[in-house]
């Protein structure tokens, strides 16, 4: 075996160093090692590749490189065991089929009014005048959407408590206690609803239990008419013939919800940080949004090029995974010229792949611009993945974007509160803006540029 050159830190003072600054990390090890980088965890080798040859070089050669689900077994915790990320071969590829329609085609264009609506509903209750978090106002939004999709829930008693229960988890998974305290020798340890472990232990099994509760309430209705996800698994059957188990299926429920409310959320909330941070984008994408006239169509919404432009350079700086799922290399394979041996993990870098100069031109400079000027190949630019593991909503992430980036901005008049530029902060495989993106409401915005007078002359 011929690994390339890495690190010889310890990987516990990696890991440490890592989660202080995540991309000035990423950029020091790859200034220093190159596009191809060997880091050893114990006796395993961890080939991290962000050339796009050897990207595309993981993604095809299958028969060598697989996708195990055991790989990701740290995320079976909160996505059950059960879930697509957990799976493996023609039980994965025929689970992926089974929840692709719900994040494509008809049922993602007819979820665009919906989307605006939502939106027009949760910003019109912001205070003008007021300071708020853009972050979990969009997550609000982002989760509402994920949960109607999925579960085809409407607004009621089992549509409020799924809502608080998933926020609930998630903000717990970001805060520094958590993190802290699972990280000492006592942290993942039941000491009851209380303690940290304990309560992410009852918030999980509440999760569960609703989800569980509510396929088994729809398996009864037998209603083959619904237009969402769950009603899909109720119906589906496996590569045997036999109906998919009531725990199968909520297992299979779980990683659309998280991902819809999650990286969706945390892309729209770094767009809003750029756009509003950058008047020369925002003026641009005011007057592109303007042409269509109040009240457009989503579908003419999604087209736009320079908002498409302005969501994929959002998504190049902070990508909605910093890292591919990772892969097991299975027979002798040669990547980048190194002679890889089986048991090596191989990863795609997302990060510093979005961030090659040869690619991306002055990359930490937010240029909308560069995705009108050329296509990127799905080995230079993959902010949901690629290959077998790629995101499954990755498409309807994007189309639910623009759409609540642009319902937004020609509604609103606002501002960041803060000149300093806002700072990711790292949490499984995404980088959330660490303030939330304070933002200031100066009012209501008229269509065409004819702006209410603000109701503050400054933040």
């Amino acid at each position: 075996m011929k690994l390339p050159a890495g690190p010889k830190t310890p990987n516990w003072l990696l890991n440490q160093q890592f989660q202080a600054d995540p991309f000035g990390y990423m950029d020091a090890i790859c200034q220093r090692y190159g596009d191809t980088i060997a880091i050893m965890s114990g006796s395993t080798p961890t080939v991290h590749v962000s050339n796009p040859l050897g990207i595309k070089q993981i993604f095809t050669n299958t028969k060598e490189i697989t996708a195990r689900g055991v790989l990701n077994r740290s995320f079976a915790f909160m996505t059950g065991n059960q879930g697509i990320l957990q799976l493996d071969g023609s039980r994965h590829k025929h689970r992926r089929k089974l929840l692709m329609p719900g994040f494509h085609g008809v049922r993602m264009q007819a979820c665009g009014r919906r989307i605006c609506e939502l939106t027009k509903k949760i910003m019109s209750q912001q205070v003008v005048g007021k300071r708020f978090l853009a972050y979990p106002i969009i997550e609000d939004i982002t989760l509402r959407v994920g949960v109607e999709v999925v579960l085809g829930l409407d607004e009621g008693e089992h549509y409020d408590k799924i809502n608080h229960l998933f926020t609930t988890a998630n903000k717990q998974s970001q805060s520094r206690l958590f993190k802290l305290v699972t990280k000492l020798p006592f942290g993942q340890k039941d000491l009851g609803r209380w303690s940290p472990w304990g309560y992410r232990l009852h918030l999980r099994e509440e999760i569960f239990q609703l989800l569980y509760a509510q396929v088994q309430e729809r398996r009864q209705q037998a209603d083959a008419s619904g237009n969402d996800i769950l009603s899909d698994l109720i119906f589906a059957r496996d590569e045997s013939g036999e109906l998919l188990s009531d725990e199968e299926v909520r297992d299979l429920l779980l990683s659309p919800i998280f991902a819809a409310q999650d990286a969706s959320a945390t892309a729209i909330a770094w767009a809003m940080y750029w756009i509003h941070r950058l008047s020369v984008v925002r003026d641009r994408l005011l007057e592109e949004l303007d042409t269509l006239g109040e009240d457009p169509d989503p579908m003419s919404i999604v087209a736009l090029p320079y908002l498409s432009a302005v969501c994929n350079e959002a998504l190049r700086i902070y990508p909605t995974q910093l890292f591919t799922f990772p892969r097991l290399v299975e027979s002798p394979i040669e990547i980048m010229g190194h002679e890889l041996s089986p048991g090596t993990v191989l990863i795609g870098n997302i990060y510093l792949t979005h961030q090659r100069e040869d690619l991306y031109p002055q990359p930490k400079q937010f240029q909308p611009e560069r995705f009108l000027e050329k296509q990127f190949s799905p080995y230079e630019f993959l902010p949901f993945g690629g290959g077998a593991r790629n995101c499954i909503g990755g498409a309807f992430a994007l189309f639910e974007m623009k759409l609540v980036l642009a319902t937004i901005l020609s509604r609103y008049q606002l501002a960041l509160v803060d000149k300093r530029p806002e700072k990711p902060k790292f949490g499984g495989l995404i980088c959330y803006p660490a303030s939330g993106v304070k933002m200031f409401m100066h009012g209501r915005r008229q269509h065409q540029g004819q702006s209410q007078p603000s109701v503050v002359s400054s933040v």
